[in-house]
């Protein structure tokens, strides 16, 4: 699916997704074997989890320290949601986690970037 976007903005927005990839401003990222992606209003980063069978604490590490309000954990072409140890330290720091498949967590992404809420996408493909 692409999505239009009536003017480009200042920060990274989903303008497409499909098996396998995502577009963020119009620039195309596929998945690897063994990475995800992140996306804040700010960057884009491979994330070091391949998959959600895989995902353990140490995968959320990385979102400590990005000051956050929601992190939208995009798990795949369905719906799953995490063990709850997982996501522990985040949770500590009052920032909400919100599980949903890939295609959800993109359009959500956009939704509450244009409303100036600090949130990241973190994208598993598999």
């Amino acid at each position: 699916m692409k999505f239009h976007i009536a003017a480009p903005g200042p920060h990274n927005t989903f303008t497409g997704y499909g098996e396998g990839f995502v577009s963020v401003n119009g620039a195309r990222h596929e998945t690897g074997a063994a990475t995800g992606l992140i996306v804040t209003p700010e960057r884009v980063l491979r994330w070091d989890a391949c998959d959600f069978e895989a995902l353990e604490e140490a995968h959320f590490g990385v979102f400590l320290d990005l000051e956050l309000e929601v992190l939208l954990l995009g798990t795949g072409p369905r719906q799953r949601f995490p063990h709850p140890r997982l996501t522990r330290a985040l949770a500590a720091r009052r920032v909400g986690v919100e599980a949903m498949d890939t295609q959800a967590a993109c359009r959500t992404y956009n939704i509450l970037v244009d409303e100036g809420r600090r949130v990241a996408a973190a994208l598993l493909f598999r």
